[in-house]
């Protein structure tokens, strides 16, 4: 029973599989088709905050095993082995209830690490000067 119209094309062997079809996909993000963008893009970091419960939605569970330790979007997509979007729309729903934090690797705190600016121009004009 698998042929061209059954589902979405499997990635390893280039055929149909069930895991991937618009049926599935739509039951995991119920029915949602878009995510808070400004949240989440493919290196935003993900840090589980609790532990998986017994009844959780598969992926819910699976997700929060993976980012035990601070894990990239794309990561976890790839694990799962669903498409980016999808996973934002399941990384939207654990934000909103708690169960994961997300920031993207560049925060403000880190902008206030960069070097001073005259510092920078010093290097670049000892550099020219080789």
């Amino acid at each position: 029973m698998s042929g061209p119209g059954f589902g979405g094309w499997s990635g390893r062997s280039g055929r149909p599989s069930r895991d991937d079809s618009p049926d599935r996909l739509y039951t995991l993000t119920g029915g949602r088709s878009k995510s808070d963008a400004s949240m989440f893009d493919l290196v935003t970091l993900v840090v589980a905050e609790s532990a998986p419960t017994p009844g959780m939605q598969s992926e819910h569970a699976k997700i929060l095993r993976i980012c035990q330790t601070p894990t990239a979007v794309v990561e976890v997509a790839a694990q799962l082995k669903l498409p980016g979007s999808i996973v934002r729309i399941i990384l939207t729903d654990l934000l909103d209830t708690g169960r994961i934090t997300a920031r993207h690797p560049r925060t403000a705190r880190s902008a206030g690490r960069l070097p001073d600016p005259d510092l920078l121009e010093q290097v670049l004009v000892g550099l020219r000067n080789l």
